[in-house]
């Protein structure tokens, strides 16, 4: 299948608009006839995932579109950064390491990006409408995006994405295109308790699940609550995009695209349904953990970054307690703007958590050694953990994490889970 141009795109490509839109077109076009696009779409919005150093190529190439007078064609917001930019001395890079990171997040910045510098832009104000189409990175954020928001994108990858921003453009394919967004596999977990599918925890366990089963699958998934709330559905997304690569799922009863299980499968059959049960529930929530049930070194909360909402249950659940071990709470800019005019960071400090800002500790060397024992209740940071920084790992609730960090080693509540 050939790509398509309009005269305006080919103008584009053959440098009209300088040659920094030149490059990403030209990044583009080849992508789409790598993806066997036939044209390319408009899009409304982009979320960068390319901000974050890992080479020296990742700087120089943005760099060099930025050099060649790039910027972004349509609003565009940033992901984490290498560098918690309030508190620079915090991440334990070399010399080379943070003049590099820095760069590259300034080349994004001139190129108009919208220093946001979280993983949940959906909860900092970037909320594109059901049906827009956008090109987002960041596997999580490409997960709510399509879910829970209903807009669309493809899962867009670093690089990628800001030539998207910059064209304000998207290969028309995958998730963009309706078709491709009806369910083909069912997920019923009404036969699990109802007492479990309350427990916050239940939900990025379920997502891990959801992963594994569902892989790049659109899935559904029926018997959840209708009342279920934006941070579960985050940790679902969040794990089943990490233990799978899942762009998009539905929820029967709760996600735009779902008012029904016909609507989600878009009136065909399902290929594959399976009925969720207790014993599965368990053996993914045990695959998220690692590590043994001793000592503890740490505890890492906020992945996708903690809301507001999440850091004020902190606050109920540690009322009295002091922490033996660094608690990280990794979160956005628009969180502490509003925890710190209430006090809500410094009562939180003075138990002992150590706000992240800009960045995240699975992503960025800011833990202390290479190895250790991580408590968390984040499945992508369970899932993520030991290959990115060496700690084993162990899954529990927030409530677990809490009553860990104040006893120093792992403690969890098995009850609901039985």
């Amino acid at each position: 299948m050939s790509l398509s141009l309009t005269d305006e795109e080919a103008a584009w490509l053959g440098g009209d608009a300088g040659d920094g839109r030149a490059m990403a077109m030209r990044v583009l076009a080849e992508a789409a006839r790598f993806l066997g696009a036939d044209q390319l779409i408009e899009i409304s919005s982009a979320h960068i995932d390319s901000c974050l150093y890992h080479g020296d190529g990742g700087v120089l190439f943005a760099e060099k579109l930025a050099g060649g007078g790039a910027g972004v064609a349509v609003p565009a917001t940033l992901n984490v950064g290498a560098l918690d930019l309030g508190n620079p001395g915090r991440v334990r890079g070399d010399a080379h390491y943070l003049a590099m990171a820095r760069r590259q997040m300034d080349a994004y910045l001139e190129m108009g990006c919208r220093p946001s510098w979280t993983c949940a832009p959906y909860q900092a104000g970037h909320r594109p409408a059901a049906g827009a189409q956008v090109a987002w990175g960041e596997s999580n954020a490409i997960a709510f995006v399509n879910s829970v928001l209903g807009a669309r994108s493809e899962r867009y990858g670093d690089f990628l994405d800001i030539c998207c921003a910059v064209a304000g453009r998207a290969p028309f394919v995958g998730l963009h295109r309706t078709q491709n967004r009806a369910a083909r596999l069912v997920l019923d977990v009404s036969g699990l308790s109802p007492a479990l599918r309350e427990l916050e925890a239940f939900y990025p366990v379920l997502g891990a699940l959801l992963g594994r089963e569902a892989g790049s699958a659109v899935a559904a998934v029926t018997g959840l609550p209708a009342t279920l709330g934006e941070d579960r559905l985050k940790a679902m997304g969040a794990a089943a995009a990490s233990t799978g690569t899942v762009g998009l799922f539905h929820v029967v009863g709760v996600t735009p695209e779902a008012p029904t299980l016909e609507a989600a499968l878009q009136g065909a059959a399902a290929e594959r349904r399976i009925d969720v049960t207790a014993e599965m529930i368990r053996a993914a929530r045990d695959g998220l953990s690692d590590g043994g049930d001793g000592p503890l070194d740490c505890v890492a909360l906020g992945s996708p970054h903690f809301s507001e909402a999440e850091t004020r249950e902190l606050v109920r659940l540690s009322e009295g307690a002091s922490f033996r071990v660094p608690v990280y709470v990794c979160t956005g800019r628009h969180v502490i703007e509003r925890i710190e005019a209430d006090g809500t960071r410094r009562q939180l400090e003075a138990r002992g958590v150590e706000f992240v800002v800009d960045t995240c500790v699975v992503v960025t060397p800011i833990l202390a050694g290479i190895d250790g024992l991580m408590m968390t209740n984040s499945a992508k940071f369970a899932h993520y953990a030991r290959p990115n920084t060496g700690y084993g790992v162990v899954f529990g609730s927030l409530a677990d994490c809490v009553a860990s960090a104040a006893a120093g080693r792992v403690t969890r509540d098995e009850a609901a889970w039985r």
